[in-house]
């Protein structure tokens, strides 16, 4: 990552990983898929609407696993090998504990916020079978996920994809045998979830007992290595927040979903409250499920960014991150234009393998399709302002800057949907001025984050160039400070 031309080099990191991230939705979109054939008529509804409060609690571990993997690749670019170790066995010590606390805390929240976001009847019945189960399956994932870091601090990114690929595989057979063979609903898709994350991490942590180098995983080392635990926190606690208050806003954006549809199937002569068809509800997880593959295929090269950008700030090769930069920007706009332009393309039958199909003018049906049409339009038609806002964010954090990352997705995003929905969309309660809030929300976080970017890279090597030689090894989690010369 620190040596010769970037572009193909970003590229090849990126390949697999990306096809990593498409199968990880694919076997998701499967799961709703599956679902779909239970004869539970809001299956894929109630999946849909505990995503977003699932993913606050999950969001939290995801960013301690982003500084997991920014402090490993610090010291792989410094030739730490000690101190990559110590980093490995604290990240996955903390990936186990984090994840046994959110599905503690999992079991005991779920129904109050699944009722306070607006569920009700047998939406909620569904939606809280689902979580309980889930959760189960967290402290697998949250190992799986900072083992996944790991390797991508080290540039293998062809192991996840192996690795997820089987148990996804696995995954989609429990939960046609769960949904086909015995009949379940929710609760198949939450079993076979469970039981393949379970799976993943045994494969993970295997793997890493075998590795050659630095990275090599002991149970007999697992400890909390305070110099590690300090960089980690320090780049993770901020992406942690940053994610679940994305969650939060998201959690508000679905409660405002379930207020739309409860208000149309009031106007159509049904009681929201009752077990009927939640048809805005379905359609609008349907697309929102579909922008996963947009999702996860940008993210993939910020990803890039997140790694390469920390090897060069480790192997203190400043200059290089603007190579670093214009690569990825350069592919994330490339992937967000293929991917969410193949997706409008093709809507019709991919909202179909959903059970949302185009219906007679008035239908319950015919709502769950305009639902799904209408979001996916204002999400996808520029998509690639949402890539560049995640390739800004992964480089600030890169960069060492996680705090200043979470402040901008902060106010640039999370506070600017929560302002709009308590004012715009009170006033103006429909579909369209809940789903305009995203593209507003992206395009300006993208600027602010380039912005800040180019300052920060810019003060940083000035400063290397003015510093005297180091006396003393900075921890490769800390952000940069200023010589006392300087100060």
């Amino acid at each position: 990552m620190t040596e010769g031309p970037l572009l193909g080099k970003i590229a090849l990191f990126v390949f697999p990983l990306m096809l990593t991230n498409l199968l990880q939705i694919t076997y998701n979109a499967t799961d709703m898929m599956v679902v779909s054939l239970s004869p539970e008529p809001n299956a894929v509804g109630a999946v849909g609407t505990c995503g977003a409060f699932i993913n606050l609690i999950l969001n939290v571990f995801v960013g301690f696993a982003i500084g997991a993997n920014v402090v490993t690749a610090r010291y792989l670019g410094a030739k730490d090998g000690e101190g990559a170790s110590k980093t490995v066995h604290t990240a996955i010590l903390l990936g186990a504990l984090l994840g046994l606390l959110a599905c503690a805390i999992g079991q005991f929240v779920s129904r109050p916020v699944l009722v306070l976001m607006g569920n009700d009847g047998s939406l909620l019945e569904l939606a809280l079978v689902y979580t309980k189960i889930y959760f189960f399956g967290v402290p697998f994932m949250a190992v799986s996920n900072y083992a996944i870091n790991i390797l991508r601090a080290k540039g293998d990114t062809r192991t996840p994809l192996v690795v997820l690929t089987c148990t996804g595989l696995l995954n989609v057979a429990l939960n046609l045998f769960f949904v086909l063979a015995l009949h379940r609903s929710v609760e198949g898709v939450a079993i076979a979830t469970a039981v393949a994350n379970a799976v993943s991490a045994a494969v993970f942590l295997f793997h890493l007992s075998k590795d050659e180098g630095p990275c090599r995983f002991s149970p007999k080392k697992l400890r909390l290595h305070k110099a590690s635990l300090v960089g980690i926190l320090r780049i993770g606690l901020p992406a942690g927040i940053q994610g679940s208050l994305f969650s939060i806003s998201n959690m508000m954006v679905q409660s405002s979903v379930l207020q739309v549809n409860n208000a149309t199937l009031t106007e159509m002569g049904y009681s929201a409250s009752s077990d009927v068809f939640q048809p805005i509800v379905k359609g609008n997880t349907t697309s929102g499920n579909l922008e996963g593959f947009a999702y996860n295929a940008t993210n993939s090269v910020a990803q890039a960014a997140v790694s390469f950008t920390s090897q060069n700030v480790g192997a203190e090769k400043h200059e290089r991150v603007w190579s670093v930069l214009r690569c990825v920007y350069f592919l994330t706009f490339c992937v967000a234009v293929v991917v969410a332009g193949s997706l409008l393309l093709f809507h019709t039958p991919l909202f179909s393998l959903y059970g949302v199909r185009p219906g007679a003018e008035g239908t319950l049906e015919a709502v769950a399709y305009d639902t799904a049409v209408r979001r996916m339009v204002w999400m996808l038609s520029i998509y690639f302002t949402l890539a560049f806002m995640e390739a800004g964010s992964c480089a600030l954090r890169g960069l060492g800057y996680s705090t200043v990352s979470t402040l901008c997705a902060l106010t640039g995003a999370c506070l600017l949907r929560i302002a709009w929905l308590a004012t715009v969309f009170r006033a103006h309660p429909t579909l369209d001025m809940i789903y305009i809030t995203y593209p507003i929300s992206w395009t300006l976080t993208a600027i602010v984050d380039f912005v800040l970017i180019v300052i920060l890279l810019r003060r940083m090597i000035r400063r290397r160039g003015q510093k005297a030689p180091p006396t003393e090894k900075p921890s490769p989690g800390d952000e940069p400070r200023q010589t006392p010369a300087q100060a």
